[in-house]
């Protein structure tokens, strides 16, 4: 039946719905100020942000990833299910709404706002960070998924201190029991030792764990984050791995502060110095004794943790120039994001590592890469989650080197994750380095 069938009885002329008699069992009523209304709230809801698009205003990246692109009709029900993301992570003045929803929270109620606790979507500041978690990451922050309601992505503490809420949540909810990733770690050793080369565990330890005198009196995950944390390390120790917490203990007494940034969840140019360090003179004892450091410019960029909660922060700090003979300097540029192989080559000199060595990492690699190539005539660097894409290239990658140093954070092995680790990679590394091997 079409409007112009809905004859009132007598015989009227067809009419719309709201001007017929209120006792018509047609009638509708227009509704015409409150329709009125919902119309505006809804031109001003889907053309407002289209308006600030045209006139400049872009969507910033809040959580240390990239803005959500418009999802493809070829994804099938990804298409519906991305929508929502990109919706949301498109909004132009999401920034200042999200600042205006923790202004409130703070100010009537006395604590931050919770939007940051769980059901959201993997983040964190690896593989990217910190100049991008993370990308993620660590498998971008590989880290795990902080899907358990009431743990934090970030946790606040005193004196405007921040730390990554995963360095606490994979110790409380890790994939797999820590002896079996130690197992697994042990098995990669072997794998590579068995051809012939070298092979370097290096542990670095969480933020948590170095500078906990900054965490709040409480928060969620604490008790079992504190329980799991010193059986990781006796763990690690079986796996004979590079203990880093005493070194970095030291460099910070020497320096009389933290070597990891207060608003960012890695460490500092002197705690990435530690580690170039540590692994030359384990590989060749002494090798630094000449070694002069010299002071260089002061950098600023962006934090990672601030984003994660919508805020904004920067990483002041100071680079340096490594002058491994006390004469030359061999420092390099930064690298940014070895997601492929990146080699770097020099004529040796005094107190450097003169063996072909491959740096399997994350993102703390990242502020060393620039003192490596003063400490290593050849070093090769890459991310350790190039394993998930292309485990062929990472095995292959280990071949073309005599040095296999795999660094890895204290959060991710809590978890238990890592490509790195699983049974099919270490055997194909096993059959791909005995074609290779070093006598």
């Amino acid at each position: 039946m079409t409007l112009h069938d809905r004859r009132p009885v007598g015989g009227l002329p067809p009419l719309h719905e709201a001007w017929l008699p209120r006792e018509h069992s047609l009638h509708r009523p227009r509704h015409g100020g409150r329709q009125l209304t919902a119309l505006v709230c809804a031109l001003v809801f889907f053309t407002a942000p289209t308006c600030m698009w045209v006139f400049g205003m872009r969507p910033v990246e809040l959580e240390n990833h990239q803005v959500a692109g418009f999802p493809s009709v070829l994804d099938g029900w990804g298409f519906l299910t991305r929508m929502d993301p990109w919706a949301t992570e498109n909004l132009v003045f999401r920034a200042d709404a999200i600042q205006a929803a923790d202004w409130v929270s703070r100010t009537f109620f006395g604590e931050a706002a919770p939007y940051d606790q769980g059901g959201g979507a993997p983040s964190g500041p690896l593989p990217g960070s910190p100049d991008e978690p993370p990308p993620g990451g660590e498998s971008g922050d590989p880290s795990g998924d902080q899907d358990s309601a009431g743990y934090r992505r970030v946790i606040e503490g005193d004196d405007g201190w921040m730390y990554l809420g995963l360095d606490v949540t994979n110790k409380c909810r890790p994939k797999q029991p820590v002896d079996r990733s130690i197992a697994q770690l042990t098995a990669l050793r072997d794998a590579v030792e068995s051809s012939g080369r070298k092979f370097m565990l290096v542990a670095v330890p969480d933020k948590t764990t170095m500078v906990p005198e900054h965490l709040p009196d409480n928060y969620p995950g604490k008790t079992c984050a504190r329980e799991a944390t010193p059986e990781l390390w006796r763990d690690l120790a079986v796996a004979r791995a590079i203990d880093m917490r005493p070194p970095l203990q030291s460099a910070s007494e020497q320096l009389d502060r933290p070597v990891y940034f207060p608003l960012d969840s890695h460490w500092t140019d002197e705690g990435a110095l530690t580690m170039v360090r540590q692994v030359a003179d384990r590989l060749e004892p002494g090798v630094s004794a000449n070694w002069r450091i010299t002071r260089g410019e002061t950098r600023t960029a962006n934090a990672d943790l601030p984003p994660l909660i919508g805020k904004q922060g920067e990483n002041k700090s100071t680079g340096f120039h490594l002058l491994p003979d006390g004469e030359t300097d061999r420092t390099g540029p930064h690298l940014k994001d070895p997601r492929k192989p990146i080699r770097r080559t020099s004529e040796p000199i005094e107190g450097m590592v003169d063996r072909p060595t491959l740096l399997l990492g994350d993102s703390f690699m990242l502020p060393a890469s620039a003192y490596l190539s003063a400490a290593f005539s050849d070093i090769t660097q890459l991310y350790y989650n190039t394993v998930e894409s292309d485990p062929g290239l990472v095995a292959s990658t280990m071949a073309d080197s005599e040095v296999v140093v795999f660094e890895i954070v204290e959060r991710n092995i809590a978890l238990g994750t890592p490509a790195m680790l699983d049974p099919a990679f270490i055997e194909r590394v096993r059959q791909e380095l005995q074609k290779h091997p070093i006598r």
